[in-house]
């Protein structure tokens, strides 16, 4: 099993004159342990801290509360909704059950994962260009603002980008010296993308055509095994994805604009100008990236087209669900600066000079990018704008609460689900409209009590908890009976508004 990497005549003498002259050009195991640990190093160094500062949102609730059920309601929550995160939730549990559940604890799967992704990044611009390639992909990657928010979120995004990123490097490495375990483990990464999110499975896309053009370069089985492993890869995460093809209404609030299109370069990369300034060098660097180009193109550019052109019908043109492909755009920004500073000639001869030059090259470049995106990775670290403030509501709630008061919620921000989590380690007033609680749905939702007067008799003060925070009733939008009760039973004793939502004591009307 051989594959000729110059024409299709070349003979096993070429093929492992073109090994040697990649080893040449990428180095030794020192220059792949350089490669790796400095981009994984900043990563850290930016994620890490105040990992638990910025409070978890919405998306974030839903994955410590799918992930804290028991298996049991687990598997009736994903027999009605978010099948394609099974393997993410399953393993949060076993996370969670190990580790707690603050915010710092929840997040730091996602921390590290991102990291390993940035040393893979950085190995991928090695094996396919050069030391000094892959050392300012993996550094550019590490600084971009959106890898240090999804970093720091519990959501499968850095997983998905980090087994497509393996996936890559697997497929190269089954290219260059195939073997069966070669391309089983590929095959396996392939599965593994896949779990993580199924958009990044559009990865394959690019991996089609590096393929085929090794089929042109003259190897004669990469097809074959290409196929067969990519479509056992597939195979394993076909139940999952034949399942999610049913539940795919719930992501139907997802409607497109070609404003989203517009705001997509500062939605996936963090700022604009860290988005245009890698796109408009990476437009360049699939002009210079020779053979790779096709990859990184393919890899880059057609899961947001596909994504944006199918976005009536699937609704999957989000930034964050294509997050896996930056290191596509990374790559072929190193790719274009390093070869317009002409440090990847293969027949040049490098001394210590050229190697201190190439060094420079890379810090400078990096250094400029990390002055320019710094500002938006302190931005990102942030609350997120239009959450509401529920760390302080609950504090509002801890402090003044007492034996016997309720709680009753209204909005459409999972007011809910974020309150539990807030005071999960704290006394809770008592969901008193709760009837049918997620679990029994097999859903993320409660359904509340049909008849309010039953279900709020025997309750003197109640803790209303509403997203309505813009002057109107804060009980517009309840259900009008439950609205009419309160109104009548119940008067306010205390207000208190903050960021997006507002606590409010109810205390039951005293008879005349």
């Amino acid at each position: 099993m051989t594959t000729t990497t110059d024409t299709q005549t070349a003979p096993a003498s070429a093929e492992t004159g073109g090994h040697r002259a990649s080893r040449r050009r990428s180095g030794g195991k020192g220059s792949a342990l350089l490669v790796f640990a400095l981009p994984t190093l900043v990563v850290l160094t930016s994620v890490l801290p105040g990992l638990g500062q910025r409070q978890l949102w919405r998306d974030e609730h839903a994955t410590w509360w799918a992930s804290t059920l028991s298996w049991h309601y687990l598997g009736r929550l994903i027999d009605n909704i978010d099948v394609v995160f099974t393997p993410y939730y399953a393993s949060m549990h076993l996370w969670i059950a190990v580790a707690g559940d603050s915010p710092a604890v929840l997040r730091l799967p996602e921390a590290l994962a991102m990291g390993v992704s940035a040393g893979l990044v950085g190995l991928l611009g090695r094996r396919m260009f050069a030391v000094r390639t892959g050392l300012l992909a993996g550094l550019l990657f590490a600084l971009v603002p959106a890898i240090t928010r999804y970093g720091q979120e519990t959501r499968p995004y850095a997983f998905a980008t980090m087994f497509a990123l393996l996936a890559t490097l697997l497929l190269l490495r089954a290219l260059d010296r195939p073997s069966l375990k070669g391309w089983t483990l590929y095959a396996l990464a392939v599965a593994a993308t896949g779990f993580g999110h199924l958009v990044a499975l559009s990865v394959l896309a690019g991996h089609l055509g590096l393929v085929v053009l090794a089929r042109r370069r003259g190897d004669r089985i990469a097809h074959y095994a290409f196929a067969g492993a990519a479509l056992l890869g597939l195979s394993i995460t076909f139940p999952m994805v034949a399942q999610g093809t049913g539940q795919s209404g719930q992501i139907a609030w997802n409607t497109t604009t070609a404003r989203d299109l517009l705001d997509f370069p500062e939605n996936l990369f963090g700022s604009w100008t860290t988005g245009g300034l890698v796109m408009g060098l990476g437009v360049l660097g699939l002009v210079l990236a020779g053979r790779y180009a096709l990859l990184l193109g393919a890899w880059a550019v057609l899961p947001p087209v596909l994504t944006f052109l199918t976005a009536d019908q699937l609704h999957l043109f989000l930034p964050r669900y294509l997050l896996f492909t930056v290191p596509a755009w990374t790559l072929l920004v190193a790719a274009a600066v390093t070869r317009l500073a002409g440090r990847l000639d293969p027949g040049a001869r490098r001394g210590a000079g050229a190697r201190v030059l190439g060094g420079l090259l890379v810090t400078a470049v990096a250094a400029a990018y990390a002055f320019v995106a710094w500002p938006a990775i302190g931005d990102v670290k942030k609350d997120l704008p239009m959450e509401p403030d529920y760390r302080a509501a609950a504090n509002v709630v801890a402090a003044g609460e007492k034996p016997g008061d309720g709680m009753v919620f209204n909005g459409g921000m999972s007011e809910r689900r974020a309150m539990a989590y807030e005071l999960r380690d704290r006394k809770a007033p008592e969901d008193v409209l709760m009837e049918w609680t997620p679990q029994q749905n097999g859903s993320y939702g409660a359904s509340e009590c049909k008849r309010p007067a039953r279900c709020l008799k025997g309750v003197g003060r109640l803790w209303l908890i509403s997203t309505i925070s813009d002057g109107r009733p804060l009980l517009t939008g309840m259900d009008e009976k439950t609205a009419a009760e309160l109104d009548k039973k119940f008067e306010a004793a205390r207000t208190v508004r903050l960021h997006h939502v507002v606590v409010q004591v109810l205390e039951r009307r005293q008879r005349p």
